[in-house]
C-alpha cells in the first residue's frame, strides 16, 4: 500500500471507532443467575428449563446490559440459610432461595420506579423449574410470545428486552436478547458472541476504502508511466 493510500485507511479506522461508540447500546431485561459458593454465575439455562435442587440460591437482576458478559449481578443477601430460615423443610418438596433485584432508577423504563429488592423462599415440588418457583413467590410474571421473561412481581409494567441507547432511551431496534426467561433469544451463551452490525459495517468500510486507495494508487502509477 502506498503512502497516499495510508491516510484513507487510517480515516476509515477512525470512522469505525466513532461509529462503534455511537452504536453502543444495551438491552433492558431481567438477567438470571445461579449462586455458586460465594459468587454469582450467569445461568446457562432459562428459568423455564432450569430445575434447581433443594437448597439452591438463584437470582434475577433487572438492568441495561450489552450482553451476558456485561450483565449486572444481583445485589443483597444470598445465603440460603438466611433466606429460607422461616420456611421449614418438608417431605415431598424442595426449597429454593430467590434474590430479586429490581435494579436502579437509571435502568428503569420511563415513568417507572423500581421496587426495593427482596428475597423469597419458594417451597415447590421436587421437579419444579425456576419459573415455577418464581411464580410461587413473585407473581405476577409477564412473558412475551417468545417466552421471554418480561416482568417479575409486575415490574416493569411495559416493555420487554428492548434495545436502548447509551442514555437509557429506547432505540428503534427491538431486542433479540434473552430468550426463554432471562436468556438471549439465541441462548444466553451465544448472546454477544457474534459481530455487531456496527462492527460488520466498519469492517466493510475498511475493505471498501482500502480497496479504493489501492485502486487510486495504481491508477496514478499507470498514468505516470
Amino acid at each position: 500500500m502506498t503512502r497516499r493510500a495510508l491516510p484513507l485507511v487510517l480515516a476509515a479506522l477512525l470512522l469505525i471507532g466513532s461509529a462503534g461508540q455511537a452504536q453502543a447500546a444495551g438491552y433492558r431485561y431481567w438477567s438470571f443467575w445461579d449462586r455458586d459458593g460465594d459468587r454469582w454465575v450467569y445461568a446457562t439455562q432459562g428459568p423455564s428449563t432450569a430445575r434447581p435442587a433443594d437448597g439452591d440460591v438463584q437470582g434475577f437482576r433487572f438492568a441495561v446490559s450489552e450482553d451476558s458478559a456485561d450483565a449486572v449481578q444481583p445485589r443483597g443477601t444470598a445465603e440460603f440459610a438466611e433466606i429460607c430460615a422461616k420456611t421449614p423443610a418438608r417431605d415431598g418438596a424442595k426449597r429454593v432461595a430467590l434474590v430479586l433485584d429490581f435494579g436502579t432508577e437509571a435502568d428503569a423504563p420511563g415513568g417507572e420506579r423500581p421496587p426495593a429488592g427482596r428475597t423469597a423462599c419458594a417451597a415447590v415440588g421436587p421437579d419444579a423449574t425456576t419459573a415455577e418457583a418464581l411464580a410461587a413467590v413473585a407473581g405476577p410474571l409477564r412473558y412475551d410470545t417468545s417466552a421471554l421473561l418480561c416482568a417479575i412481581a409486575g415490574y416493569p409494567r411495559t416493555g420487554c428486552g428492548e434495545q436502548v441507547s447509551g442514555r437509557g432511551e429506547p432505540s428503534a431496534a427491538p431486542a433479540e436478547k434473552e430468550a426463554e426467561g432471562a436468556k438471549a433469544a439465541e441462548e444466553p451463551g451465544d448472546s454477544g458472541s457474534g459481530p455487531s452490525v456496527g462492527l460488520v459495517g466498519g469492517i466493510a468500510a475498511v475493505a471498501v476504502l482500502g480497496g479504493a486507495a489501492v485502486w487510486q494508487a495504481r491508477r496514478r502509477g499507470n498514468a505516470a508511466g
